[in-house]
């Protein structure tokens, strides 16, 4: 009975707009984004999820737990920084609205990685491995500079390991003690 009622609609004129006009709207509407929840590989919410599960290991003194869990973060956001990369290079000239977007997100993978690598370094010191943990706070000040609040606080963390003596004063010390 509904597909007589429908088929008789559409052979009149105007219904055939009004069929026309639901599906253009459907065409319009966004799919679903898979990547959007925290499951995904290929999102910052699963790396900020990695380190929230290596923070609970780290504070219940699961440190090779911890570990795993921030060397998997560190490295989904070295895959991010390339995607982000690459797809900004590829649309540069093109589109500037793309690279604007990839380099927004590859600024908040490069913190989240800082961040990482700061949970990191804290793990391999409290290992009694400080000279694992040099390389990922030289890092961290190198990406994030030393006026950044996780550069302080890297080249601090070297300052107390001896790798580095000279205290930074976070741009407050005179220019003219050279």
């Amino acid at each position: 009975m509904l597909r007589a009622t429908a088929l008789a609609g559409l052979l009149s004129l105007g219904s055939a707009t009004a069929l026309v006009q639901p599906l253009a709207a459907l065409a319009q509407s966004e799919p679903p984004k898979a990547l959007e929840g925290t499951g995904s590989p290929f999102s910052l919410n699963a790396v900020n999820t990695l380190l929230t599960r290596g923070d609970t290991a780290a504070a219940n003194g699961n440190l090779n737990e911890a570990r795993r869990l921030y060397d998997q973060a560190r490295d989904a956001c070295r895959r991010l920084l390339g995607f982000y990369r690459d797809l900004s290079g590829s649309f540069r000239g093109l589109d500037a609205r793309i690279p604007r977007e990839m380099d927004n997100k590859g600024r908040d993978a490069l913190e989240t990685m800082a961040r990482a690598n700061l949970r990191l370094a804290a793990v391999f010191r409290r290992q009694n491995q400080p000279e694992v943990a040099v390389p990922l706070l030289v890092e961290v000040v190198k990406v994030m500079t030393p006026a950044s609040s996780d550069g302080r606080k890297a080249y601090q963390q070297l300052v107390e390991l001896g790798f580095a003596t000279t205290p930074y004063a976070g741009g407050t010390a005179a220019a003219g003690t050279n």
